[in-house]
């Protein structure tokens, strides 16, 4: 034969590992759900948090496009509550969750020069 025993297991121990590694670096981190309950539950609240300061963000954003000149941009925490549920689908979210995300990013974006906002409140 034009092969031998020990080219084909040579060929096998390189090629086998640098597959395993590629098919590892590519798949890396898209577990359809996590093994542990606790796991998914801190995964699940960490979206959720993201998810609130990211419709913040676009209320706020929002807000001040559609102001006039010269005029507040009026941020409600209701805008915050409907644009998380409606794009994020997150069923039931409290108003002093959306209150607290949008203070957050209320004084990150420095939104106190020319927005308002019933968060305080």
């Amino acid at each position: 034969m034009w092969w031998n025993l020990n080219a084909v297991a040579g060929v096998l121990i390189v090629v086998l590992p640098v597959g395993l590694v590629t098919a590892g670096l590519v798949w890396k981190g898209r577990a359809v759900r996590p093994f542990a309950a606790s796991r998914a539950r801190s995964v699940a609240q960490r979206e959720y948090a993201r998810d609130l300061q990211r419709a913040a963000d676009q209320v706020i954003a929002t807000a001040r496009r559609s102001a006039g000149e010269g005029e507040p941009a009026i941020v409600t925490v209701e805008a915050v509550r409907r644009m998380t549920e409606e794009r994020y689908g997150h069923d039931g979210v409290e108003r002093r969750h959306a209150a607290a995300a949008l203070r957050r990013r209320f004084e990150h974006g420095r939104c106190a020069a020319d927005c308002v906002t019933d968060a305080y409140g």
